[in-house]
């Protein structure tokens, strides 16, 4: 029986594990934090729970083939409930669209705003639904170890869509803003503009209007919780509070690791923490990327969020709510151009108390709000104080209501937490983003070519941001282990 250890417990470290312990490889699991998830985990407080990290639980296919993987099925481990509404899009005062829980419904919201563009979403969604179908069957599932991956009939027949972005296909079709904004809002899951997001990437608008939005009860963190079950269960070792301090190298192999000042051996080991910050577990010589190119990489960006109890309940608003009031574009330009911080931000709020009454005590509201953020601001109490002051009073004005004094408590989590918290580059919270030239094989490897036996898995390499595609990279590095000179 093979030795594996993995470093970080989030979505894809915890897909691997399960894998692996299938397999038969005895499998540990090491978090530097005292509670597992990764940017997944929990905060409750004063009676209130919130997700720190994920909210959106989209591509809800891809959980149930991970599932199905060991003979089980999400419900087996929590209750999935589909939003109706999916979400609302705030455009000012008295103005805000909300998108139904069916692409029927959609379509008729999208014709009531501009004549003629309900045939032109249909046909957008179709082609998306095509996109779709070609990423999870023949691309997304594919360890990024050759561009032939990506050299496929349907990619052949489609390659053209590599080189345009989604930005220009949508506003060829649409020109009310409004429409243009909520199309191009699905990419930005993906961590990149739309301008540089390729054509192909539209089967993400797929995932939002033909599959929907869905919340597990108990949040995000009952998915992690789930993973957590089923690991153990396959008898996966899980330790917090352990600090991996570095990989050991012999001889250009993995030995194991060393763990608050104590070595561990392995005949494996996986890396599921910020693949940055993993090869500085290695000697210099040993570490595949130079610091030139992770300063060269686009990547996703930071966020800065707040977990705020409310005494009352919110109004006029959605479990999911994105306040898109101000320049769509001047936001994007803080971000990824001349990074700074926003002077006036976009942002989304999740209210899970809206569908889930015990995530909050009685008549009150459990809300969490997302500035998205260039990675590597400086990051201060006083900013973070400003910041939330803004998207307060925001909040007050366009949904018309009183809420300051209805503030209980708020909690903020940025750039500096992302440091500590997981040794995220720059600050980052989503990863690389993907772009053309980060796309597949073009991505951070799975496997090292510098040191047998060693593997990374998660946001920074294939397939991609994401809590989806965190599961699938788990799948895929744990293929390429299980593949080492034959079966394990």
């Amino acid at each position: 029986m093979k030795s594996v250890i993995i470093i970080g417990s989030g979505f894809s470290s915890l897909s691997a594990a399960c894998y692996l312990a299938k397999a038969g490889c005895n499998v540990s699991v090491y978090e530097k934090n005292k509670t597992i998830g990764g940017r997944a985990r929990q905060l409750k407080k004063e009676g209130f729970t919130f997700d720190m990290g994920p909210t959106w639980y989209w591509m809800p296919d891809v959980f149930e083939r991970f599932f199905n993987d060991f003979d089980k099925k999400p419900s087996d481990y929590y209750d999935l409930i589909k939003l109706s509404p999916a979400y609302q899009v705030f455009f000012g005062q008295n103005d805000s669209v909300t998108i139904a829980d069916s692409l029927a419904e959609i379509i008729k919201t999208f014709e009531s705003i501009e004549e003629g563009s309900g045939l032109k979403l249909q046909k957008f969604i179709d082609k998306a639904q095509k996109n779709y179908k070609i990423a999870i069957e023949k691309l997304v599932y594919n360890p990024g170890e050759s561009p032939l991956e990506l050299v496929t009939k349907e990619t052949i027949l489609n390659v053209t869509q590599f080189f345009s972005n989604i930005s220009k296909d949508i506003r060829k079709e649409f020109k009310n803003q409004k429409l243009v904004q909520i199309l191009e809002f699905p990419v930005l899951f993906l961590g990149a503009k739309p301008q540089d997001t390729p054509s192909f990437y539209s089967f993400m608008n797929f995932a939002d209007f033909g599959l929907g939005t869905f919340h597990p009860k108990g949040g995000m963190y009952a998915v992690i919780q789930a993973l957590e079950q089923l690991a153990t269960s396959l008898g996966v070792k899980i330790y917090t509070q352990s600090n991996v301090e570095k990989i050991v190298v012999e001889n250009k192999k993995t030995t194991g690791i060393q763990v608050n000042n104590t070595f561990i051996s392995a005949d494996i080991v996986v890396s599921g923490a910020d693949y940055h910050h993993s090869e500085q577990l290695l000697p210099e010589n040993y570490r595949m990327y130079s610091e030139k190119y992770w300063n060269s990489r686009v990547f996703a960006p930071s966020s800065l969020l707040f977990y705020v109890g409310f005494s009352k309940k919110i109004q006029n608003i959605e479990h999911h709510t994105l306040f898109f009031d101000t320049s769509f574009d001047t936001h994007a330009q803080a971000i990824y151009d001349v990074p700074a911080y926003p002077k006036d931000p976009l942002f989304y709020a999740s209210f899970p108390s809206k569908t889930e009454e015990n995530i909050a005590p009685k008549n009150c509201e459990a809300a969490i709000f997302l500035i998205p953020l260039a990675p590597g601001l400086y990051d201060t109490p006083e900013i973070r104080e400003l910041y939330f002051n803004k998207i307060i009073t925001r909040l007050e004005q366009v949904t018309e209501q009183n809420v300051k004094e209805n503030i209980m408590f708020y909690e903020s989590f940025s750039v500096n937490d992302f440091v500590s918290d997981y040794n995220s580059y720059k600050g980052n919270a989503y990863g690389m983003a993907n772009t053309l030239l980060q796309t597949a094989f073009l991505r951070p490897k799975l496997r090292s070519r510098k040191v047998k036996n060693l593997f990374f898995t998660g946001q920074l390499t294939v397939p991609g941001p994401g809590v989806p595609p965190s599961l699938i990279s788990g799948k895929l590095v744990a293929d390429l282990i299980l593949n080492l000179d034959g079966k394990i």
